[in-house]
């Protein structure tokens, strides 16, 4: 790491974090929380010149061959910054048609397309790879609310990757190996840690800190010309490992299909690259169906489907706890008490609240295999692989 990557890593860490901690409470304070222009000028021209000063320093010394740690951490910071800047509505790019910070929009670019991922921050960056020192991992604020999201929100994220990897394991064994129901259980207990971490998160996360003061960070920005949508907790591999290995969608269906071209660049490279692997896997959904005509009164066969069938409850019951517990209460029902002009640019992923809103739900009855009128959902195969396993 390069004498000015750490001088611009120290500040993220540090006089970056004050700034925008005094910014938020000084918006929390008003009548009006989401009313940020005019208030905490001085603050905010603070932010804007003692970022610029590292990235114009970083932008000419170029790429340090330090490697991807070294990159990566670069992207996230200049990432944060720009995110920063959108937040305290230095930049916004409902009112322009690029990036009032070129400076920093060059670099985001030079090091998104060296590494293979959009140039912004992403999820990674203060989830799995979010490298805490001392004890403190990098945030935006140093409001508990915030540490608590991050927090159990990487929590989260690592319980879905070890159950993708543990379905994985399956997939390599067949679902009619004996050593199989291992692997089945090491995937339900980290999907049940799943739905304690969410659990966690709605009963001790304050749902007007959480909205006034933390989300408004993963707002979209421009690099350049180009608006690009705030960082989503689902970009990682592991939710769409395990949506692709239990069969409950279909990389080949358009909707799915978008879903994921439209997220692969936010991700990490290396689970990228897990992703388009799993794409090339039979579902377990549709191996033990190909199995049930002959197989269904076999030991092995109901052992394999009744453990198959309990881990996608768990995942049910997970998407319903995300899009009905979390989503409504953080993000719909406040957003419901804001006036008309402070909707605007309210989700993280661009689209307004409703259209958003039905993409989730679409999504969710995908993962819980609910009927719809659309076909879109398993539901007839889940009953047919239940049916087989009840008789």
């Amino acid at each position: 790491m390069s004498g000015k990557v750490e001088a611009f890593e120290h500040w993220i860490r540090t006089s970056f974090v004050q700034i925008n901690t005094e910014l938020e409470n000084l918006y929390f304070a008003r009548a009006n929380r989401a009313e940020v222009m005019g208030h905490g000028e001085p603050l905010k021209r603070v932010l804007r010149e003692e970022g610029h000063t590292f990235v114009t320093a970083l932008l000419a010394e170029g790429n340090t061959g330090d490697g991807f740690q070294s990159a990566f951490g670069v992207l996230g910071n200049v990432g944060m910054y720009l995110a920063a800047l959108r937040r305290h509505e230095l930049t916004n790019p409902a009112r322009e048609e690029r990036s009032p910070f070129p400076e920093a929009s060059a670099l985001a670019l030079h090091v998104g397309a060296s590494l293979g991922m959009a140039p912004r921050f992403a999820t990674s960056h203060l989830a799995t790879h979010n490298r805490a020192r001392e004890g403190v991992r990098k945030s935006f604020t140093s409001l508990r609310d915030e540490f608590l999201f991050i927090d159990e929100n990487t929590r989260g994220i690592l319980s879905l990757q070890l159950a993708a990897n543990a379905l994985t394991s399956v997939v390599h064994l067949g679902v009619s190996s004996p050593v199989a129901d291992v692997m089945f259980e090491a995937a339900k207990r980290s999907l049940e840690e799943v739905i304690r971490c969410n659990a966690r998160l709605m009963e001790r996360l304050d749902v007007e800190r959480f909205f006034h003061s933390v989300r408004p960070y993963y707002k979209p920005y421009r690099v350049g010309r180009q608006e690009y949508r705030g960082a989503n907790a689902g970009d990682f591999s592991g939710v769409n490992e395990l949506d692709l290995l239990l069969g409950l969608c279909r990389a080949n269906d358009p909707y799915y299909a978008q879903l994921l071209v439209d997220k692969m660049l936010f991700m990490l490279p290396a689970d990228q690259a897990r992703l388009r692997e799993c794409m090339t896997f039979k579902s377990l959904l549709d191996e033990l169906l190909a199995l049930s005509g002959g197989h269904r009164h076999a030991d092995w066969f109901r052992r394999s489907a009744r453990a198959y069938l309990e881990v996608c409850d768990l995942f049910g019951r997970y998407a319903v706890q995300h899009h009905d517990g979390l989503v409504k209460r953080f993000i719909v029902e406040p957003a419901s008490r804001l006036d008309a002009q402070d909707l605007q640019g309210i989700t993280a992923s661009g689209p307004p609240l409703p259209v958003l809103l039905r993409s989730l739900e679409a999504l969710r009855d995908m993962r819980t295999a609910a009927a719809r009128v659309d076909g879109a959902t398993r539901a007839e195969d889940i009953a047919r692989l239940r049916d087989a396993v009840a008789e």
